[in-house]
């Protein structure tokens, strides 16, 4: 090979490490401005409402068994006003005392706007589901005594939206407080068969990387 030739070869070797050091700096000065956007709109979690508790059935028969059907409105508010946010999967069900009594009801996929409001309203759906027997006599305890403490809880997955850059996924968990009166008629409405509680309860809302 002459020198000419052994020239060339280093041209292009040192043409190709610069374009690999340009190509690496732009990566590394992007990851830096879109961290520091980050940093600078770091998002609120979202703020989650029970509005209100429609039920359609909630019947406790031997041995240990619980049909409870019924119907929720749940908002959501996006706090952020530079940050959308995506929902990529939701799923809401009931509990009493950590045990879940219906089948997890999954929302559709969501995109909420800057500071803007979305409503739920799902039916949720548990027949004949077996309870632990502790449990079943608490419960049976509560509904004698005319107050049930259910949990409606949500759990999913969410993405921020910064511009056109969109986030990796984040877990979301929410846990709703529901009091559902069984006895004290004033504090609900009937709709049809079925009693409608209003409650307007605020949700704990969790928020981490998944």
């Amino acid at each position: 090979m002459s020198a000419k030739d052994c020239g060339h070869h280093d041209d292009e070797e040192q043409l190709a490490k610069r374009i690999t050091v340009a190509v690496v700096g732009v990566f590394v000065v992007v990851g830096i401005v879109i961290f520091l956007v980050w940093a600078i709109l770091h998002p609120d979690k979202p703020r989650f409402i029970l509005q209100d508790v429609t039920i359609y059935a909630f019947n406790l028969t031997a041995p240990n068994m619980l049909t409870s059907n019924m119907q929720i409105t749940l908002s959501s508010r996006n706090p952020n006003d530079r940050i959308g946010i995506y929902y990529q999967k939701l799923d809401i069900f009931a509990s009493y005392h950590n045990q879940q009594i219906t089948l997890p009801t999954l929302i559709p996929r969501t995109y909420q706007g800057h500071l803007d409001v979305t409503v739920w309203s799902p039916f949720l759906y548990g027949n004949a589901v077996p309870v632990a027997p502790f449990l079943e006599e608490g419960l049976s305890q509560d509904m004698n005594t005319g107050m049930v403490l259910l949990n409606i809880k949500v759990y999913g997955q969410l993405k921020w939206k910064v511009g056109t850059w969109i986030s990796g996924r984040y877990q979301i968990n929410a846990n709703c407080p529901a009091y559902i009166s069984f006895t004290d008629r004033t504090k609900a409405i009937q709709v049809g068969s079925a009693m409608k509680y209003q409650l307007v309860q605020t949700c704990t809302v969790d928020v981490s990387l998944n």
